[in-house]
């Protein structure tokens, strides 16, 4: 009696651990914050779908029916190198440099085009299923996200899917541009929110949750749309972040929330 009266009890308390959400890590992910180093001018006509940089080149692709491009500009001076328009219907979204190839996503066209990265040209297309959204490249593995939770893994050659994981945690996120972080974990913007994901792409916990609500002013928000593009500067902890119709690119670090308020960097 007294041990089925031990088993009860223990049910019960592990019934409400499920309940309140206890047995999940993640939803105690860190809470981070931005501080902003620099600022540099951006195309106000660019709906940004996706950043990448490679040595001293910046790729950013851009969405919308009819006006879906990819371009590569001097990382340093911002000189534009190379412009290459979508086809029309396609509607442009993330894009990543894998085994030399830049690979950018369809919307809803379900098609990923590979081009070269020097000239942008068209080199081929494959077909995936579901819609495309964001890209980034880790290790030997791309890392797409599709508007929800999870992450798909794909061949960075083939394209072909190796893979997937959803978030243990934070199963309302539509996980959009996506960055492959050098210390293994991902950024990810959460659409249509000012929330930075930081995600350990092999287990699916997210590690730290990131508030970009005040990186933009609210007077220069006008015209603009959401938070999307972000890319770490190689060799360091300094990240570009910017959206949809922003004047301006941040350089900026995230940082971690002491119990004091104050923060120390990641």
């Amino acid at each position: 009696m007294e041990r089925n009266r031990r088993s009860l009890a223990v049910s019960v308390l592990v019934g409400v651990l499920l309940v309140s959400g206890c047995q999940d890590p993640d939803d105690r992910a860190t809470r981070m914050n931005i501080e902003v180093v620099g600022t540099r001018p951006h195309d106000r006509t660019a709906f940004t779908q996706g950043l990448e940089i490679a040595g001293d080149t910046l790729y950013e692709s851009t969405g919308l029916p009819v006006a879906s491009s990819v371009r590569a500009s001097n990382l340093t001076t911002g000189a534009v190198l190379a412009v290459a328009p979508l086809p029309v219907p396609y509607f442009g979204e993330g894009i990543t440099l894998a085994e030399g190839t830049l690979w950018q996503l369809t919307w809803k066209d379900q098609v990923a085009i590979a081009r070269d990265p020097n000239t942008l040209a068209e080199r081929g297309r494959v077909s995936y299923q579901g819609e495309g959204w964001g890209l980034c490249t880790r290790s030997d593995r791309l890392v797409m996200s599709d508007g929800t939770d999870q992450l798909t893994f794909r061949d960075p050659v083939t394209f072909a899917p190796t893979g997937s994981v959803r978030l243990t945690s934070h199963h309302t996120a539509r996980l959009n541009e996506l960055d492959c972080a050098a210390d293994g974990s991902i950024y990810a913007n959460d659409w249509p929110t000012d929330t930075i994901l930081r995600i350990d792409p092999d287990s699916g916990h997210v590690l730290a949750t990131i508030d970009a609500a005040d990186l933009l002013p609210a007077n220069a928000r006008v015209g603009t749309d959401v938070l999307n593009g972000i890319a770490q500067l190689p060799g360091t902890d300094r990240f570009l972040v910017t959206g949809k119709n922003w004047p301006t690119m941040f350089e900026v670090r995230f940082t971690a929330v002491t119990g004091s308020g104050s923060t120390e960097r990641e």
